[in-house]
């Protein structure tokens, strides 16, 4: 499927480059194994970008290149302006990462574990570590339990810590490898808001994740991977209003409905619904414009309670690009 460009950056972002990280040609080879094929993608300044796909699309192993973890078979990257790996010095101060889960010392506590990793940090003072280290804590909810040895963490606790880490200061580019993670709602949440703060502040954030709501709730722009390949990128609202066809009426006369919209010449059939949905019938494009549909309907005595386009969600539009085309 050809994939649809990628916009500008939202208004307002004002990004040094108007491209945060870009891969031109990206493959990565493992013996015999190609886990990335040929990928080139620009990852708009600014956006947030929900990085899509089945366990072994390539999503992680793309994402370790574009941050210099992992050097490519062929192709090249640049990350905020920077050719990787040559520049990558210059550009990873301002690029927080959570990359395949934290990783930490089990017999220090979190607050510790937090305070090593920020004397690592070049761009931040020496004497603003410990309030650094305390608003993170705060900002993932970990402050009552700053204190415990991160052995005794649960999952969803090393995960809040691991972005601690990531929000330790200002950045330009955040990546977050499935943040949510072993979250429970209320972390979710938290994880959500905090993308969204990073995004209003202008950051460029790119997140991997298999939790299609939460992608569709927080992400600006999708990039989703099929088999190492890129099958689609684009702004999110123009990938859906693509896959948006047909019209929808809610109606308690359905029979009626379905016999006149037929004799109209248009397709048409009964919706699924669940105990809760009133009843409705959807028309296909094939027929009659909608007003004139309408305006029929009413003439025969249908009650039109609603009428809307049918609009794809995320999880549809996944399913149709990652199905196996045998």
């Amino acid at each position: 499927m050809p994939s649809v460009d990628a916009a500008p950056a939202p208004a307002g972002a004002a990004p040094v480059e108007a491209v945060a990280a870009r891969a031109i040609g990206l493959r990565k080879r493992f013996g015999c194994t190609v886990a990335v094929d040929g990928i080139d993608l620009d990852v708009p300044a600014g956006a947030v970008l929900g990085m899509l796909g089945p366990n072994g699309s390539g999503k992680t192993t793309l994402i370790r290149m574009l941050l210099g973890l992992t050097r490519p078979t062929a192709g090249s990257v640049e990350l905020l302006g920077q050719r990787v790996p040559d520049g990558i010095e210059r550009a990873l101060p301002h690029v927080g990462a959570l990359v395949e889960g934290p990783g930490f010392h089990p017999f220090l506590s979190g607050r510790e574990n937090l305070r090593r990793v920020a004397t690592m940090e070049p761009l931040l003072a020496r004497g603003a570590i410990a309030s650094a280290v305390d608003a993170a804590l705060e900002r993932v909810g970990l402050a009552d339990a700053a204190d415990r040895r991160y052995r005794g963490y649960s999952l969803g606790m090393k995960q809040r810590l691991g972005l601690a880490a990531v929000l330790l200061l200002p950045r330009r580019l955040v990546v977050l490898d499935e943040p949510t993670n072993g979250l429970d709602p209320a972390g979710t949440r938290d994880v959500r808001r905090i993308i969204a703060e990073l995004h209003a502040a202008g950051t460029t954030v790119v997140v991997s994740s298999h939790l299609l709501a939460e992608v569709e709730a927080t992400c600006t722009h999708v990039a989703v991977l099929q088999s190492g390949s890129l099958v689609a990128v684009g702004e999110l609202h123009t990938l859906l209003a693509a896959g948006t066809t047909g019209l929808v009426i809610t109606t308690p006369d359905v029979d009626l409905a379905l016999r006149t919209l037929r004799g109209a010449g248009a397709t048409a059939y009964r919706a699924e619904r669940t105990s809760s949905e009133e009843q409705a019938v959807v028309v296909g494009d094939d027929g009659p414009p909608a007003p004139e549909l309408i305006a029929l309907l009413v003439r025969e005595g249908v009650a039109v309670h609603e009428a809307r386009r049918s609009r794809t969600n995320l999880e549809e539009l996944f399913a149709r690009l990652t199905e196996d085309p045998s």
